[in-house]
């Protein structure tokens, strides 16, 4: 074991899962009270093995780690495991490998976009530098590669190996559509399921590999994950251009400044007046936030918003569909809230 402590998180969580599933997990606070024994033992897990011997690895470790975030793809992993009936403790291990890679991707995103703000808090880059922040994010990769050892599974390493790679190649995917307004939908679309939403689904899968679960199952959660972390970052695109930056933790229209034709920019062009669509287009090329007062009103003007809340929640009821294939719990019904929630937020 890996603690007493997750030992007892363990038992607690076990108790929880014989109760039968009558009371279904109705809000994201019920989904994290589910996981919060489970949760406690991964946090412990991350602070512990943020550790080194060299100090500013440790302060911006911790920094970035302890910054806020809803954490779902741990989360994911966590009840995943339980869905499929997982009594051990690796999922605590695969839960603080996903957050470490996820950390990973955030700290060198921040560097390739120039962002300043993230989760309502300067970035890590803005506070030492971007030669740290991406050092440090090599540092949390390797350790997460570390930990996938001590799993002692290749299919584990196999996975999550595969899901590091696709997310590298989705943020390259990323920069070659960055300031080209002749972005397509599906475009858009194959660098949101490589960058974004492949974590999810290696998330989910680990779950059913801990448990051995058969083929189909495996396939089933593993799409579900996807389909999660599609509808998660279609509703991000939304916020960018429908939130406050009180309520983002980052500016509104961060993804424009940054020349990235999200959905939402995407449809405004198309469905836009002539000189909408050249308005668009123009600050795509260019970057920036000189135009994004008339380029909000574009898109409210059309229907791009809801076009794209819509593929959504599209996202989101073909993720529930996946869970038909799996066995009925808490932690299923849990699955299902989380995926309601990923396009119900707000923040």
């Amino acid at each position: 074991m890996l603690s007493s402590t997750l030992n007892n998180a363990n038992s607690d969580t076990e108790a929880l899962a014989k109760t039968p599933p009558n009371d279904v997990p109705e809000t994201i606070e019920h989904v994290n009270a589910l996981v919060a024994n489970d949760m406690a033992a991964v946090n412990q897990l991350i602070k512990k093995r943020l550790q080194s011997e060299v100090a500013l690895v440790n302060q911006m470790s911790s920094y970035i780690i302890h910054s806020g975030g809803k954490r779902l793809r741990p989360v994911l992993v966590l009840l995943s495991a339980r869905a499929f009936g997982y009594t051990g403790d690796q999922h605590f291990n695969l839960a603080a490998i996903v957050e470490f890679i996820h950390t990973a991707t955030l700290l060198h995103d921040d560097v390739v976009d120039a962002s300043a703000r993230r989760r309502g808090q300067e970035t890590a880059n803005a506070l030492w530098g971007n030669e740290a922040a991406v050092l440090v994010g090599d540092f949390l990769y390797s350790r997460a590669f570390q930990m996938m050892v001590d799993t002692q599974r290749m299919r584990v390493m196999e996975i999550l190996a595969h899901a590091t790679n696709v997310i590298a190649e989705g943020e390259v995917l990323q920069l070659l559509n960055c300031n080209d307004p002749n972005t397509t939908e599906q475009r858009y679309l194959d660098v949101i399921h490589c960058k974004t939403a492949k974590l999810f689904e290696a998330a989910a899968q680990l779950g059913a590999i801990l448990c051995n679960a058969p083929p189909e199952q495996e396939h089933a959660i593993a799409s579900y994950g996807m389909h999660l972390g599609t509808a998660f970052q279609l509703v991000d695109d939304v916020l960018d251009y429908s939130a406050s930056s009180e309520t983002m933790g980052k500016n509104v229209g961060d993804d424009l400044a940054e020349g990235k034709p999200t959905l939402p920019l995407i449809r405004a062009m198309r469905q836009g007046t002539k000189a909408q669509s050249a308005l668009i287009r123009k600050a795509i090329e260019t970057g920036g936030r000189d135009n994004i007062i008339d380029v909000m009103t574009a898109i409210e003007s059309t229907d791009a918003i809801a076009y794209t809340a819509r593929k959504a929640r599209e996202e989101a009821d073909l993720a529930i569909a996946q869970l038909q294939n799996i066995p009925v719990s808490d932690y299923t019904n849990a699955l299902k809230t989380l995926a309601d929630f990923s396009v119900s937020r707000t923040y």
